[in-house]
C-alpha cells in the first residue's frame, strides 16, 4: 500500500470517473486503474463495483476512501509543519460559508481575523449545505460555517452564536405598524423564501410550519438580497435572519417586523474532519467570529 494508491482512490471518490481521477494525478488510466486493482488485491476486497457505463463505491470502500483521505491529510501536515515550523496560521484556510450567513457575516469577520492572524488568508466558498458537506468531506475545504444540526462521528462542530429570525414587508403593507406577528400569520400571505436547497428556506419552513399547506403562497428566489428588493417592489413579504437586517442593508421602503415569542431562530456552527491538522487556525477562526460585531446575534462564548 502506497501513499500514491491512497491518492488514487481518493481522487476517483471526488470525480466520480476513472477518466478524470487519471487526469487529475497526472497519469494513464490504465495506470491508475492498475494501480487501485493492486491496492484491491492486497486488501483482498473491492472499493469500486465498475459497470459498462458507471461505478459505485462499496460501502467498505466508503470506510477506506474516509480513512485514506485522514492519511492525506496528516502527511500533509507534516509537510505543513516542515514548511512553517509550529506556525498554523500563514498558510490561506479554506472556508465553505452557507449563502445566508456569508454577505452579512464575512464583512465583520474578516477585519477581525486580519488582526488575529494576519498572515492567514481566507479562500471563501459560498454553496448551499450539502454541497459544503461534500466538498468538506473530500478534502477540498478545511471548515465550513453552517447552521445545526449537521456532521456525524466524522465531523467535528463548534456552535458561535444564535440568530433569531425578523419579518421583513413593504411599507405600504397591512402589518406595517404591528409590533409582532405571530410565526401562524405567514401562511395568509404570500410569502418569499430562498429556494428549497438552501437550508434557511427550510428552517423558516420548519418554524412556521402553516406555510406547507396546500393553499399557502409560496415564491422561491435564488438570493435573501434579489427577495428583500422583491419584497421592497411590493411583491410580498419574507423572513430573513437579523444579521441581514444590519444597517448596511436597510431599504427605506422595507419595514423589519419580529416575531411574537417563541422567536424562531438558527445555531450556526463551524464544522471540520477529525483528522484535519490546523486546530489554531480553526481556534483564529472561531474567535474571530467570536469578535465580529454582527447585528443581531447572540455569541456563545
Amino acid at each position: 500500500m502506497t501513499l500514491n494508491e491512497l491518492r488514487f482512490i481518493v481522487a476517483v471518490a471526488q470525480e466520480r470517473n476513472f477518466h478524470r481521477a487519471a487526469e487529475k494525478s497526472f497519469i494513464s488510466q490504465p495506470a491508475l486503474s492498475l494501480a487501485i486493482q493492486k491496492l484491491e488485491n492486497e486488501l483482498g476486497l473491492k472499493i469500486f463495483e465498475r459497470g459498462s457505463s458507471e461505478f459505485t463505491i462499496t460501502p467498505v470502500g466508503n470506510a477506506i476512501v474516509e480513512q485514506a483521505q485522514r492519511v492525506l491529510e496528516a502527511v500533509e501536515g507534516i509537510r505543513e509543519i516542515a514548511q512553517h515550523g509550529q506556525n498554523q496560521l500563514v498558510t490561506p484556510l479554506r472556508v465553505g460559508i452557507i449563502y445566508s450567513v456569508g454577505p452579512y457575516l464575512l464583512p465583520d469577520l474578516i477585519p477581525a481575523l486580519k488582526k488575529i492572524a494576519p498572515q492567514m488568508q481566507l479562500a471563501v466558498e459560498e454553496n448551499i449545505t450539502a454541497n459544503l458537506d461534500s466538498l468538506l468531506r473530500n478534502g477540498k475545504l478545511d471548515v465550513i460555517i453552517i447552521a445545526l444540526p449537521f456532521g456525524d462521528t466524522n465531523i467535528i462542530t463548534n456552535p458561535l452564536y444564535d440568530e433569531p429570525f425578523e419579518i421583513v414587508v413593504n411599507n405600504d403593507h397591512r402589518w406595517s405598524d404591528r409590533r409582532s406577528i405571530k410565526a401562524q400569520e405567514l401562511a395568509e400571505e404570500k410569502v418569499l423564501l430562498l429556494d428549497s436547497g438552501h437550508c434557511f428556506s427550510n428552517q423558516v419552513a420548519e418554524a412556521c410550519p402553516d406555510l406547507g399547506k396546500k393553499n399557502a403562497d409560496i415564491q422561491q428566489g435564488t438570493s435573501l438580497e434579489t427577495i428583500r428588493n422583491m419584497v421592497a417592489s411590493g411583491l410580498g413579504i419574507t423572513v430573513l435572519p437579523a444579521s441581514a437586517n444590519s444597517a448596511r442593508y436597510r431599504n427605506r421602503l422595507l419595514k423589519i417586523i419580529p416575531f411574537a415569542k417563541p422567536v424562531p431562530s438558527r445555531r450556526i456552527a463551524l464544522a471540520w474532519r477529525k483528522g484535519f491538522t490546523r486546530p489554531q487556525a480553526i481556534e483564529a477562526l472561531a474567535l474571530a467570529i467570536a469578535q465580529a460585531k454582527v447585528t443581531g446575534i447572540k455569541h456563545l462564548k
